[in-house]
């Protein structure tokens, strides 16, 4: 065959298996036409297995025979230390394991005394706020209660004043009080109105008292009364509409809670027109 000299020389090669990827493959083409090269591949594939008994068995010499001990002896010391040292390690972390757990236990309690201390500023704070709303609404109900007062007894003096049967009295300072100056509006079937300015400030348990004089012996009691800081008094009375005539009225002064007739000195007098 024209290209069988190329591929000669690879027979004994190809039998031994040494030949590279690229070559064995071009040889094996080759050798699927090429009769002559198929009878040497075929004398020579008993030529490995014959190399491999050609030469009689060796011991290995002591120093390789001791390099090998020492190899296996190694790797069995590092064996035996990796296994050491992984017990140990589990030993370890097996000792670690109640401290982890005490120190995580130390930790969580830390954690909830702090949410807990936070939770009782919260709850202070919102008591402190619901304090703060509850007086704000008892003082709104106050002054709401007292607006209804007031405007009650603004309507009710309105009524006095604007009845029908509305009698004045005017009421002059007395010695003890010239300066003082007060006027009654009186209605039988509405009540009475009376007001005063520059009244002297009442000593310690003591009031104003308001008497109706009639045509009768003994002043009848209208009510009590006590000045602001500046002496003004503005006060509303009721009175029965069996009310015997006003003939005068007069203010003294009394005892906390009143008395059922006069005992103090005058401090204001006015007479009926």
């Amino acid at each position: 065959m024209p290209d069988h000299e190329p591929f000669a020389s690879l027979t004994g090669l190809y039998a031994l298996g040494v030949l590279s990827p690229a070559e064995r493959e071009a040889f094996e083409a080759h050798l699927a036409g090429c009769a002559t090269c198929a009878a040497e591949v075929r004398e020579l594939s008993s030529v490995p297995e014959a190399l491999a008994h050609a030469a009689p068995p060796a011991d290995p010499s002591p120093a390789v025979r001791a390099r090998l001990m020492a190899a296996v002896q190694s790797d069995r010391s590092e064996q035996g230390e990796r296994k050491v040292v992984a017990i140990a390690s589990k030993r370890s972390i097996l000792a670690v394991v109640p401290w982890l757990a005490a120190a995580a236990a130390v930790i969580i309690a830390v954690g909830l005394g702090a949410y807990a201390n936070e939770l009782r500023g919260r709850v202070t704070t919102l008591e402190a706020a619901l304090f703060e709303a509850s007086q704000r609404a008892t003082t709104n109900e106050r002054l709401v209660a007292d607006a209804r007062r007031d405007a009650g007894e603004a309507r009710t003096t309105l009524a006095v004043l604007v009845s029908p049967d509305l009698a004045r009295i005017d009421l002059k300072g007395q010695p003890a009080a010239p300066a003082a100056s007060a006027r009654a509006f009186w209605s039988r079937s509405r009540g009475l109105v009376f007001t005063a300015s520059n009244l002297p400030q009442l000593p310690q348990g003591r009031v104003y008292q308001l008497w109706v004089l009639t045509a009768q012996p003994a002043p009848i009691n209208v009510g009590l009364m006590k000045p602001d800081n500046e002496g003004r008094v503005t006060a509303m009375f009721p009175t029965p509409t069996d009310l015997p005539q006003p003939v005068a009225m007069a203010v003294t002064i009394e005892p906390d809670g009143g008395v059922p007739a006069p005992t103090g000195d005058k401090y204001l007098v006015g007479l009926a027109n």
